[in-house]
């Protein structure tokens, strides 16, 4: 983020000017602004993001300096200083670039692709809303793989990397593209499902446990390798905190474990 807020130095387009005490809102179907005006208004905006760590607010102000900036009239003293206009409206583009890439490694997880905690805090408070909302159920999965001490310990852990990342490869196409694989920690992970029941939901996390079985990966030697996991599935009650959920499907992923493993069970009512 001190990356993100350093490049906010572009904004400092043409001329420092002292910041004007109110922000000006632009309607890009009104009268275009001034270029003095502009001047002004990009320092405010420059002001705001020093001080913001917020990557959404950062790109919402780039958006309305873009729109300043495309809004400027054409008059003379315009005409001097296009090329630094045009030069601008790249630089903020390219930031604004940067800026989305970055907010998408703040929510994931960098060497498997599924989404961290993070990123898993803001789907499940979206569609925890969305099922309380419109009475749909959402169930949540959550997975650890068996013996992964064990496969670390005799293979390496770059070979253990390989499996985490295997897994979610695999999840990724197995699973609907409306449901979420989060990394929640070392080798556990979460699934979202939903709008499915607890029976659907057992259902698809068995076949994603028999795809990943039968896909193997090569061993340093290039022999065939495969793992397996344990889950427990939960369906979130009515207004049911995530830190609820996921305690009542980890107790059921342990049950899972102590009676054999490679198994899914839900949780109990």
């Amino acid at each position: 983020m001190q990356q993100a807020i350093r490049k906010s130095n572009v904004l400092r387009l043409v001329k420092p000017i002292k910041p004007v005490r109110d922000q000006v809102m632009v309607d890009s179907k009104k009268t275009t602004i001034g270029s003095e005006e502009y001047y002004k208004q990009v320092e405010h905006y420059a002001q705001k993001i020093r001080r913001t760590s917020d990557v959404d607010e950062i790109i919402g102000i780039l958006d309305v300096v873009l729109a300043e900036t495309r809004g400027l009239h054409l008059a003379d003293e315009v005409h001097t200083a296009q090329a630094q206009v045009q030069h601008a409206e790249q630089k903020i583009e390219l930031l604004k670039d940067e800026l989305a890439q970055l907010r998408e490694l703040v929510h994931a997880d960098q060497m498997t692709g599924a989404f961290n905690r993070r990123g898993l805090n803001e789907i499940f408070m979206r569609e925890a809303a969305r099922a309380d909302r419109s009475d749909t159920p959402l169930c949540v999965a959550l997975l650890d793989i068996d013996n992964f001490k064990q496969i670390n310990d005799t293979y390496g852990h770059q070979f253990g990397d390989s499996v985490l990342m295997h897994l979610v490869a695999i999840a990724k196409e197995i699973l609907r593209p409306s449901d979420i694989v989060a990394r929640f920690g070392g080798e556990e992970f979460v699934v979202l499902l939903p709008d499915i029941c607890i029976d659907e939901a057992i259902f698809v996390m068995n076949r994603l446990r028999e795809n990943i079985a039968k896909k193997c990966l090569l061993q340093p030697d290039n022999k065939p390798f495969s793992f397996t996991f344990s889950a427990g599935i939960a369906v979130r009650k009515y207004d049911e905190l995530q830190n609820s959920v996921i305690q009542r499907a980890d107790e059921a992923m342990y049950r899972a474990k102590h009676s054999g493993k490679d198994k899914v069970l839900s949780a109990l009512a």
